[in-house]
């Protein structure tokens, strides 16, 4: 591994040219092979933690899905532009791994002939979405960054993110999320967004973008032209956004061309239907309307266009996988995403040029973009990742200090009657720690329960957890009572309640046996409209370590609230009507 990650290895003669103009990336392209200038287009995912010598799964689970074995097959077979990375591909199980894999990678590549740097991306979001985890620093997520409402933290957010993911030899970020979030039932943007202020989720999304940048890393804004308002998941249904041209340009429109005057890498598609833009009945990701009238057009953007993954339900549900493809390049897209059979949707762009579909001049345009992105990130100069470099930058004592002073100026006290927060730990040390305990989100430590309890352990007080669940039973939920008996405080850790959940019988329950009981939103901030009895509410939008220490070390008044709603919450029995409006936010 020390070898594979030495910079002082013997560089092709490509990864030592200095960053490339057009003429020379043009002249690079003409001397591609048109089997070369198609696998050019695609970003592909591989199992394994290493380029050549993964576990015997991952190559079984790469023979099945790709027909190859190991990642530098696939470099080799179909000569692909990009490898997105996943932590359940077993890509991303340490720094130095993922370090050495990324060179394995761009070895691969740069040895065959005509050999170009791999674009090795992955989707860092921060908060419920991350594929690097621990020892690498992790952030809040969009909306909790939203509460903060501080631009300039979202640009640190975006440069040191950034600085560690490039050390790891990730050289392009699926991120910021520029969706604008109204409608509080989105099952797939949610608290990935910044807010529900067009105007504020722009600030972030240029800041975030200025950020990664300055770490030589290429952002992502996502997904275009807009999946803030669906209540239908796109990995699973086809959503439809009702949104009038006119409610477009004022809402969803706003973040995507501040990304663009920020000078944005690269921009994801959406698989939506979005009939005031396009009414054919097509997926934006296969709009030609959408993605080269509008985005190409109207907002004037030439960077990359990459199509969200199409693998992904929302796209497959009107073509089949040999068609989607060749209509996404027709439409103007550049890089097409993780498709469920390489060998299918590669094949089938071949023979569209072939055929005369598609013209190779099409393909040459596509192409241009990816090797203009390629060379502005340096890739050309050096494509690899060192050893020093991962010691030197990823989770550094002053990254992770950043993130937890980011993540204190996030979390939202919503509630707070009676003055119950902060607690005070000479008259309510025995803090019982209960509530949902959904799977941690990649690379923390969970569950959101222990790790409440464990930082208020630390800040003095005699906490325990008990987990009950997301749909906690009647039996538990007089477990969880009788437990409160020996406490002098409770904290009710919610996500995502319903008016039908049981977890706002497990709230009533707890707050009946006249204890003080705070909550605490682990995902939506909308739980409090379901939550009249309490009388102390926090929401910390996600349940990764980083955001829970914070809202611990609120609770136990080391730092004050100072987050505000991004989002309105409504009333719970008139949704018509607002309980909180964007910008509300106590403080003690």
């Amino acid at each position: 591994m020390t070898a594979g990650l030495t910079t002082a290895l013997a560089l092709p003669a490509s990864a030592h040219a200095a960053a490339l103009n057009d003429r020379e990336l043009r002249a690079r392209i003409a001397r591609m092979t048109l089997e070369e200038k198609v696998g050019q287009l695609f970003v592909m995912r591989v199992y394994g933690h290493s380029a050549t010598d993964p576990d015997q799964a991952d190559i079984d689970a790469n023979l099945d899905e790709i027909g190859v074995r190991t990642a530098a097959e696939l470099i080799a077979k179909y000569r692909v532009g990009g490898i997105i990375y996943f932590a359940w591909a077993h890509n991303t199980r340490d720094p130095q791994q993922i370090a050495a894999l990324s060179n394995g990678i761009q070895r691969a590549s740069l040895e065959q002939p005509r050999g170009l740097p791999v674009l090795i991306t992955t989707d860092q979001e921060h908060g419920i979405v991350c594929r690097v985890g621990e020892p690498a620093t992790l952030f809040p997520g969009a909306m909790a960054m939203g509460a903060g409402g501080s631009r300039s933290d979202a640009r640190t957010l975006g440069r040191i993110s950034g600085a560690e993911l490039r050390a790891m030899g990730i050289n392009q970020d699926y991120s910021p999320d520029a969706d604008v979030n109204v409608n509080p039932a989105n099952p797939v943007i949610g608290v990935r967004s910044f807010g529900a202020d067009p105007d504020a989720v722009a600030g972030m999304v240029a800041a975030e973008v200025k950020g990664y940048q300055a770490s030589r890393v290429a952002a992502t804004a996502k997904h275009f032209p807009g999946h803030g308002d669906t209540a239908t998941d796109s990995h699973t249904g086809f959503p439809v956004i009702t949104h009038s041209r006119e409610l477009w340009e004022k809402l969803d429109a706003v973040p995507f061309r501040a990304a663009v005057r920020a000078g944005i890498d690269a921009i994801m598609t959406a698989h939506i239907q979005f009939p005031a833009l396009d009414d054919s009945g097509d997926p934006a990701t296969l709009s030609h309307p959408i993605l080269t009238g509008i985005l190409r057009g109207e907002l004037g953007y030439d960077g990359v266009v990459v199509t969200d993954s199409l693998g992904m339900e929302g796209v497959r549900t009107k073509y089949g996988d040999d068609r989607v493809p060749v209509l996404a390049l027709k439409a103007g897209v550049d890089q097409l995403l993780n498709p469920p059979s390489l060998d299918v949707a590669w094949h089938a762009v071949l023979k569209a040029v072939q055929d005369g579909e598609l013209t190779e001049q099409r393909l040459d345009e596509s192409i241009l973009r990816i090797l203009r992105l390629k060379a502005r990130l340096g890739l050309f100069h050096r494509p690899y990742a060192s050893s020093a470099g991962v010691e030197r930058t990823v989770g550094t004592r002053a990254h992770l200090a950043a993130a937890d002073r980011i993540a204190e100026r996030t979390t939202t006290l919503l509630v707070n009657e009676d003055g119950i927060l902060p607690f005070d730990r000479r008259t309510r040390r025995r803090v019982l720690v209960v509530g949902a305990d959904p799977a941690s989100p990649s690379g923390t430590t969970g569950p959101p329960t222990g790790v409440l309890a464990a930082a208020l352990a630390e800040l003095g007080f005699t906490a325990t957890a008990l987990s009950t669940g997301t749909a906690p039973s009647a039996a538990t939920i007089t477990k969880a009572v009788d437990a409160a008996g020996d406490a002098d405080a409770v904290v009710v850790a919610t996500y995502n309640v319903t008016a039908g959940s049981t977890q706002r019988t497990l709230v009533e329950r707890l707050t009946a046996t006249g204890r003080p009981v705070v909550a605490i939103a682990v995902r939506n901030p909308y739980d409090v409209a379901q939550l009249p009895s309490v009388k102390g509410c926090l929401a910390s939008y996600s349940w990764t370590d980083v955001e829970l220490r914070a809202a611990a070390r609120v609770i136990a008044g080391r730092v004050s609230p100072r987050g505000t709603l991004p989002v309105p919450v409504q009333r719970a029995d008139d949704p018509a009507q607002v309980l909180y409006p964007i910008g509300h936010g106590l403080t003690y």
